[in-house]
């Protein structure tokens, strides 16, 4: 079975593998068909053997061998065609690619244009004056006004009342301790000695006529 499998070989390199035409070219398609020669006068008497050996009539066993190495050369051929046309649309396909590419235009050919701005023109322009930041406006906190206490005008009516009358005494008509009269009291008397406090209305003396 060896006879078979070399012819195939060969033909499968010859279809896969391309060579330049030429002397070498040449050379291996003779080799190929030395080979296939030898290939098939071997396996056309191998097969005729077999066949008379298992009982094959003379007619059948030398025609049963062309069968087989017949269908041997319609795939060899087979193949070297299908290579063939593979290589020739890849290298239509590289050519076709190689034309679609458009030839880089020369730089020097084209000379870009100055674009001119404004500012290019007629200078700069100007920067508008920012105007001063305004000073800060300082409010004048207002006066808090402490109530006065109601202990307190209790006891500045009682010393208004008893003008003489000594602190305890003054302390318990207003209902109050000694201590909480003794503090009031100096508040008033501080307030009636300061120049804001008010100044009684002097009272005309009308002489009789």
């Amino acid at each position: 079975a060896w006879s078979p499998v070399a012819l195939l070989l060969a033909v499968e390199l010859i279809s896969r593998i391309p060579a330049r035409r030429g002397a070498l070219s040449a050379f291996r398609l003779g080799a190929t068909a030395v080979i296939a020669g030898i290939a098939a006068w071997v396996s056309y008497w191998h097969m005729v053997g077999v066949a008379i050996r298992y009982g094959e009539a003379d007619s059948s066993a030398y025609l049963l061998p062309f069968s087989v190495d017949g269908l041997i050369v319609v795939a060899s051929i087979s193949l070297v065609e299908i290579g063939g046309r593979i290589r020739t649309l890849t290298e239509t396909a590289i050519e076709a690619e190689a034309v679609s590419e458009p030839a880089p235009a020369p730089a020097d050919l084209v000379e870009p244009k100055p674009v001119y701005t404004n500012e290019d023109i007629w200078g700069p322009e100007p920067s508008a004056a920012e105007p001063a930041p305004a000073s800060p406006v300082k409010k004048t906190p207002a006066k808090r006004v402490t109530p006065r206490p109601v202990s307190a005008e209790k006891v500045a009516k009682a010393a208004a009342k008893m003008p003489d009358a000594p602190v305890s005494e003054i302390a318990a008509k207003a209902g109050v301790s000694v201590s909480t009269a003794r503090r009031h009291l100096a508040a008033l008397r501080v307030t009636d000695a300061s120049p804001s406090a008010p100044v009684p209305a002097e009272t005309p003396t009308l002489a009789a006529a």
